[in-house]
């Protein structure tokens, strides 16, 4: 296993070209790992995140990275129970 390339979430966000709360988004839905806890201390490890496309010269942002799996587990089909009327 790679040893991880840990960012802040501003650098992770540039790399992948999504917002900063999409990266806590997929954090929080298990799709990447977060390292460390609190305002201003979490970081995330480069190489689970998906590169965005930009331009050589200029770094304009051309299309965003993929969107990471789910994790398994999160997939599984689960059906409520229903309540009786």
């Amino acid at each position: 296993m790679a040893v991880p390339a840990l960012v802040d979430e501003a650098a992770a966000a540039y790399w992948s070209g999504r917002p900063g709360v999409t990266i806590r988004r997929w954090a929080h839905e298990g799709r990447i790992q977060r390292y460390g806890a609190g305002r201003g201390n979490v970081r995330y490890d480069v190489h689970q995140l998906p590169k965005a496309e930009r331009d050589e010269w200029t770094g304009q942002l051309l299309a965003p990275g993929a969107t990471p799996p789910l994790p398994t587990c999160a997939t599984a089909h689960r059906t409520m129970p229903q309540r009786a009327p």
